[in-house]
């Protein structure tokens, strides 16, 4: 494990780290203004809490996940560093994963412009695979068995989060079938805070642990070290990453906030109680076993669970249309990114 005073000298000697450091706190950030909003956008959007202090909020409750989940468990981590392979010559490979950090930043601030909440997860999964086949010359440069779990993940976080969040608003609505509703508001006000907090930690818990894996593949890459195999994550990259997340958020969450939280479904505060303990509840399983999964999908697929345990009609298709699109493309989009920005990156440098 490299400390924080071992770090920064290193950083300040070191052209390709500082480039590196760089694109990387740029891809937490992009992450920070399109995918971190997902875990606070119903709170928002039924008004049970402010912008300002969700953000907030979800500023403290990402660092936790990322703290506790990565001293727990921190598998997320190791499939995302195993993913492809960037072995051989460090320079060759520190370019080629540059080219796909380069990539992934073009990729997901598109999608912000046209509002549309891709997933940070399956772009930084194609931008470095793509990445690594160029490096390799083909698809000698993935691990296929890292993959297949990425591909379980994408799977997992789209059904069991719409099949959660269908089943959590029914059992909410069975509980509370008898009581009146005027008297529940305020209790689902607080409820749906303290969901929304444990979404935000979950956020942290998967995505966290996979930007940091990147991080510390460019550092051991820009320090010469190709073949690192078995790592540390320091407690100053937790803090880092968490407050660069916050600071995407805080710049553009808005946009995916009003498209999540209130151009999808409308949400009352019991209902967005109950997408976020369905996506909150997903991401938890998806951490404990190590799987990395979006947590775009299962949030929005949870919304639309809720939404459609009520009514088909009471989705608007039309945005789900929209988001189905960009998650498809993602893996062919970024991923070819990844792939042409590497062979340019390798040619000119």
């Amino acid at each position: 494990m490299i400390s924080l005073g071992e770090f920064l000298p290193q950083l300040f000697s070191s052209p390709a780290l500082a480039i590196t450091v760089l694109l990387t706190l740029g891809v937490i950030l992009v992450n920070g203004w399109t995918d971190a909003p997902n875990a606070i956008a119903t709170c928002v959007a039924t008004r049970a809490i402010s912008a300002k202090a969700a953000i907030a909020m979800a500023a403290v409750f990402n660092f936790l996940g990322v703290l506790v989940m990565t001293l727990l468990n921190a598998t997320v981590a190791e499939t995302i560093y195993n993913m492809a392979d960037f072995g051989g010559d460090p320079g060759q490979a520190l370019i080629a994963l540059c080219a796909a950090l380069f990539a992934i930043v073009t990729w997901a601030t598109a999608a912000w412009r046209f509002g549309i909440p891709t997933s940070e997860s399956h772009a930084l999964i194609a931008g470095v695979s793509g990445a690594a086949i160029a490096l390799h010359g083909g698809l000698d440069g993935i691990n296929g068995a890292e993959w297949i779990k990425v591909i379980y993940g994408l799977g997992l976080s789209t059904l069991l989060g719409f099949v959660m969040g269908w089943l959590s608003a029914r059992l909410t609505e069975a509980v509370c079938r008898r009581m009146d509703r005027r008297r529940t508001l305020p209790f689902f006000r607080y409820a749906q805070v303290s969901s929304a907090a444990a979404m935000a930690f979950m956020h942290g818990a998967q995505d966290g642990q996979k930007f940091m894996a990147v991080f510390l593949l460019g550092m051991f890459l820009a320090q010469g070290q190709a073949n690192v195999t078995v790592f540390t994550i320091p407690i100053w990259l937790m803090v880092l990453c968490s407050l660069v997340m916050a600071l995407g958020t805080s710049i553009g969450g808005y946009r995916i906030i009003k498209a999540v939280g209130m151009d999808m479904v409308r949400l009352e505060k019991y209902q967005g109680f109950a997408a976020d303990m369905a996506a909150a509840g997903c991401l938890l399983l998806s951490s404990l076993t190590g799987v990395p999964v979006s947590t775009t999908h299962t949030k929005t697929t949870a919304i639309m669970g809720v939404g459609a345990s009520r009514s088909l009609r009471a989705v608007n298709w039309s945005v789900v249309k929209e988001m189905v699109l960009t998650w498809v493309l993602t893996f062919p989009g970024c991923g070819l990114i990844g792939y042409l920005m590497a062979l340019l990156f390798l040619r000119i440098f």
